[in-house]
């Protein structure tokens, strides 16, 4: 196993790591980059680039602050903020979000997602399903499907890429590649990316002098094998050594590569970590948008810390203002490049909150009701979904389960979610949502 060091940090869990970066082994055994790359030709690759960027908001944001404000309530339940109108007559979303206002023809709340549990988990948002009960291996993540079906789009560039900060041991970071296996988990360029993709101490001659030793073995391996498998083997391993020392995903890491005008465009957020979950970055929403264009199929980012069960407002009123700007960033700029048919972009939580303030002025956790925010993905956009209660606390009209929305998400990369499975480790056909269709509104 070859790790990669990069700078320090300190998670939420209080305990200093240094981030690294762990690429399989190069070697004959073990989970090895080019045996990976194999069975991902074997599988076949599709040669369209279609691409998912998931921003997850972990702690579950207050859904009735932000695109579904119930004006005529009490209260203790309408909370301090006020609805503004959109660029679609009829839509009216939170004060805060000013920048989602002007370009809501770009975009589709969804105001009545259902079926949440109630846990401080990614799980849902990241595979569609609940934990519980589940295969052996546990269900996999939605980029790891991806990356088991489609495989690299290009060589050097991993199709899953998550940019959250890995948590060992967190609820955060129960989403996994499940009975896929580790040959799918997301690849985490943590930290400050650009430096965890420099091989420290590892030097390009060292690699090249353990290629010089592999295909030595080859060599040896060749002579004794008449059938031309090992011949069919270089190609991977050669794939693999690409992958390591390619400029491509190094240069796509690296916002410093784009022009001024755009990264100004995005801003850079906050690095500063409150609670138990990630930064407020909206910069990894650029990068997002420059590994999807470098050829990443599915892009994971976590932003912020959304469990607010004291100081709703004012921690709203911190965190919307960055969200508002990341997100509509995002979404110009994918128009602005011509993207917005190819590439879909979710924004969610595990849950939504209380109706009800409690007495430290915060909302607790709500699994009846949350929402999302969906872009591009070629979807019909500026509608809003569903509808809720006077409170906010039931939908009332066109409740929309997780499966839903990952039926449409796969449906966007052009996989029929009817006749498509993986197998699980029983050696099951299992389909990757359980009976759930494409939104007919959006697709």
């Amino acid at each position: 196993m070859l790790t990669i060091y990069g700078q320090k940090n300190r998670f939420c869990d209080g305990v200093s790591r240094r981030n690294f970066l762990k690429i399989g082994a190069l070697g004959m055994g073990g989970l090895a980059l080019p045996g990976l790359f194999k069975a991902e030709a074997a599988q076949g690759i599709r040669n369209s680039h279609k691409a998912v960027i998931m921003i997850y908001l972990p702690g579950g944001p207050p859904h009735q602050d932000m695109y579904d404000i119930k004006v005529d309530a009490p209260s203790e339940i309408r909370g301090e903020f006020r609805a503004i109108s959109t660029n679609v007559p009829g839509i009216r979303i939170c004060e805060h979000l000013p920048r989602l206002a002007g370009m809501m023809d770009k975009l589709i709340p969804i105001r009545s997602v259902v079926g949440a549990t109630d846990n401080h988990t990614d799980f849902q948002c990241m595979t569609g399903r609940r934990a519980v009960p589940g295969p052996p291996g546990g269900w996999p993540s939605f980029g790891s499907v991806i990356s088991k079906i489609q495989g690299p789009l290009e060589p050097s560039v991993p199709p899953f890429i998550g940019l959250e900060p890995t948590m060992k041991h967190h609820p955060y970071n129960a989403a996994t590649p499940g009975f896929l296996g580790v040959g799918h988990r997301s690849f985490r360029p943590e930290g400050d990316s650009r430096s965890d993709m420099v091989l420290n101490g590892i030097t390009l001659d060292r690699l090249n002098d353990r290629r010089t030793l592999l295909t030595g073995f080859d060599k040896f391996r060749r002579d004794v094998d008449a059938s031309g498998m090992m011949e069919g083997m270089d190609a991977f391993n050669q794939q693999a050594f690409g992958m390591l020392t390619s400029s491509k995903l190094v240069e796509a890491l690296d916002i410093s590569r784009e022009n001024q005008k755009t990264r100004d465009l995005y801003g850079g957020g906050d690095t500063a970590v409150r609670g138990d979950a990630a930064p407020r970055i909206i910069e990894q929403f650029l990068t997002a948008r420059r590994l999807v264009e470098a050829g990443a199929r599915v892009v994971t980012v976590a932003f912020g810390f959304w469990d607010y069960h004291g100081d709703n407002f004012k921690n709203a009123r911190e965190d919307f203002p960055l969200l508002d700007r990341g997100v509509a960033a995002l979404v110009n700029d994918l128009h602005q490049r011509g993207l917005h048919k190819d590439v879909s972009v979710v924004v969610w939580g595990e849950f939504g909150r209380t109706p009800v303030i409690n007495k430290t002025g915060g909302r607790d956790h709500w699994p009846n009701l949350s929402c999302a925010l969906l872009a591009g993905g070629g979807m019909k956009t500026g509608q809003v979904i569903g509808a809720t209660d006077r409170l906010g606390g039931e939908a009332t009209e066109r409740p929309v389960n997780f499966g839903e929305v990952f039926a449409t998400l796969y449906h966007n990369m052009g996989i029929d979610v009817s006749n498509t499975t993986v197998t699980d480790l029983n050696g099951r056909p299992t389909y990757l949502v359980d009976g759930f269709e494409p939104m007919k509104e959006l697709v």
